[in-house]
């Protein structure tokens, strides 16, 4: 499930990034960046896509800054220049020493306390986590590409689809937090989407409580190249969500 790469750039190519280290097990640290926009713009925790590391948003970081967004970009262990090994129960245990230090380094740069989640595909999972946990801290929450069921169709035939952690009404699915999470919530998704299936994204819309929610679905994208088919879109509702709320 995991596909992870290593860092060769551990210095940001761009000015306004700075890199951190966040302790989240003895002696196992993970690789964080932050892209700095102003004091007073909100800022967005975000957890990426699998086969992704922090030094990929070097290239996309200045979208989120153009429409007024200070962006925290989070690796996983053994991504980028993290150390470990990564497995489904660290990603979603590292979330809390994650989220602190988030909360931590946004302090200690000066800006606003306005706070967004996002998670990106296999980042769903953490990001949910994470409001799910810590819901009066966030403002809202945008799910890109994310599984409703945490990507249980992967599992095929196995006999571990029997297990109740998979069951309908598992607390480790994304859908039935969302049942819980009253924030504010985007759920981007790509129309020809075949990894994570469209029906995903709409089942995470039809469980979310939230009164205030919106899903975007990207015309003729697939699951890739999602921002760069629909980039007007995409940007459009992000940056509604977060001035509106922010």
């Amino acid at each position: 499930m995991f596909y992870p790469r290593r860092s060769y750039y551990l210095k940001p190519s761009r000015p306004n990034a700075t890199n951190h280290l966040v302790e989240v097990d003895e002696g196992v640290k993970i690789g964080c960046r932050f892209y700095k926009k102003g004091l007073n713009c909100p800022s967005l925790l975000y957890f990426h896509g699998n086969g992704e590391i922090v030094d990929d948003y070097d290239w996309s970081a200045p979208f989120y800054n153009d429409i007024g967004i200070n962006l925290f970009v989070a690796d996983y262990r053994g991504y980028g220049f993290s150390e470990g090994k990564p497995n489904i129960s660290n990603m979603v245990r590292d979330v809390y020493p994650i989220f602190k230090q988030f909360v931590k380094i946004v302090e200690e740069y000066g800006s606003r306390n306005s706070l967004f989640v996002m998670g990106r595909s296999l980042g769903s999972i953490p990001a949910i986590e994470a409001i799910y946990h810590h819901q009066s801290d966030f403002r809202g929450l945008i799910v890109e590409r994310g599984s409703a069921n945490n990507f249980r169709y992967f599992l095929g035939s196995s006999t571990l689809y029997d297990h109740p952690i998979w069951s309908d009404d598992s607390k480790f699915l994304n859908k039935v937090k969302l049942r819980s999470i009253s924030k504010p919530t985007l759920i981007i998704h790509a129309e020809h989407d075949t990894l994570v299936p469209l029906e995903e994204g709409k089942e995470l819309y039809n469980n979310s409580a939230s009164k205030d929610k919106q899903f975007l679905m990207i015309p003729n994208a697939m699951h890739n190249d999602l921002m760069i088919v629909g980039r007007e879109l995409y940007f459009e509702a992000i940056k509604k969500l977060v001035e509106t709320h922010g």
